[in-house]
């Protein structure tokens, strides 16, 4: 599954995943006083002066937070989180398990990767899924373990195994419709929101996602051609194996399944990020820390017409807060121009935990 797959390969390649984050209370973020980072860097209610660009971090730090760190009780206790990992592998496996059995097995929606070539076997031999899976994930993960290293096997060890195991459990799941739009619409919104939770988990559930990194180490081929090149391949494969209407239902499921990744990848709530340009900064800065209770990054920037140098102001806020933010800007410089756009996903202090 080309852009899913992609994101998971590009975590095992370099370890860089992004890990379970939630949302943080404010309480926790913020104290009655203000810890700078060393002695003499400057404070401005949580805001440090960078010593290089003259800008401000927009990070709080508070104590409370720091302490909760020290004591291991928070997200940077690593026997926790790896628990926590392992649970969202689990829970994301068995996800896509039963969305598989309920809704893409009984059509015939082989929408590429392992589980799209266990579907055209059946078809074939006659052979449960979950055997195929475990034929193919077995000697790629070996190989995989291999050629890539032990960093990349212990990410990848239990889904390889666990996920078919899920898909042989639930076998004899019933399909809830016999509609292939539905089934494709359904069946993408379920694998997504496992493979979701999976690579929230920094897991892997193995399959032809290998065989692109390979392909991507030894070639040179970027992960993302490589991966669209193999669900490629088994779309065009249910074309001629089952029917050329499967191979488009096919697709409908990998793009639907693509967007649900995004949605729990990024969470559920956008924030937004404000950009405000005033004669009038200093102002604007004060009522966005003391009575919003955010921070904000000074940018230096210049004026287009005029040449001027200028201040421009980044604010993160929850998509709640815009109202209030619009209110404060307007009262204390209504002359401001302001920007407010979506932003995916934030990860720091005040918003997600890394």
């Amino acid at each position: 599954m080309a852009r899913l797959l992609q994101e998971n390969g590009n975590a095992i390649a370099d370890d860089s995943q992004r890990g379970t984050s939630g949302h943080a209370s404010r309480a926790a973020m913020t104290s009655s006083s203000d810890v700078a980072e060393k002695p003499g860097d400057p404070v401005v209610r949580g805001t440090r002066l960078d010593a290089n660009s003259g800008t401000t971090s927009a990070g709080r730090t508070g104590k409370g937070q720091r302490t909760r760190r020290r004591r291991g009780g928070g997200p940077g206790n690593p026997t926790l989180a790896a628990v926590l990992n392992v649970l969202l592998l689990l829970a994301g496996s068995f996800i896509i398990a039963v969305s598989f059995n309920i809704f893409l097995v009984p059509l015939g929606i082989a929408s590429g990767g392992v589980s799209g070539i266990s579907i055209l076997v059946e078809r074939l031999a006659d052979i449960p899924p979950a055997y195929t899976q475990w034929a193919l994930n077995v000697p790629l993960f070996l190989l995989g373990l291999w050629l890539l290293g032990r960093r990349f096997a212990l990410k990848t060890a239990l889904g390889s195994f666990i996920l078919p195991l899920f898909v042989l459990l639930t076998s004899h799941w019933e399909a809830p419709t016999d509609n292939a739009m539905l089934a494709s619409i359904y069946g993408g919104i379920g694998v997504g929101a496992g493979l979701g939770l999976v690579f929230r988990g920094r897991g892997s559930t193995g399959g032809l996602d290998l065989a692109a990194q390979l392909l991507h180490k030894f070639t040179g081929i970027r992960l993302g051609l490589a991966v669209a090149c193999f669900d490629g391949l088994v779309i065009i494969a249910a074309g001629f194996i089952i029917k050329p209407e499967n191979a488009l239902y096919a697709l409908v499921g990998l793009f639907v399944t693509s967007k649900t990744i995004d949605f729990i990848q990024s969470g559920f709530s956008m924030s937004k990020v404000a950009f405000v340009v005033s004669n009038h900064p200093d102002n604007i800065a004060q009522v966005v820390l003391h009575d919003l209770d955010r921070g904000l990054t000074k940018l230096g920037a210049r004026g287009g017409y005029t040449d001027a140098e200028r201040t421009v102001l980044m604010i993160v806020v929850s998509q709640g807060e815009v109202s209030k933010l619009k209110q404060l800007v307007r009262a204390a410089d209504p002359d401001a121009f302001v920007i407010i756009s979506d932003t995916a996903e934030v990860v720091g202090q005040g918003f997600s935990l890394p």
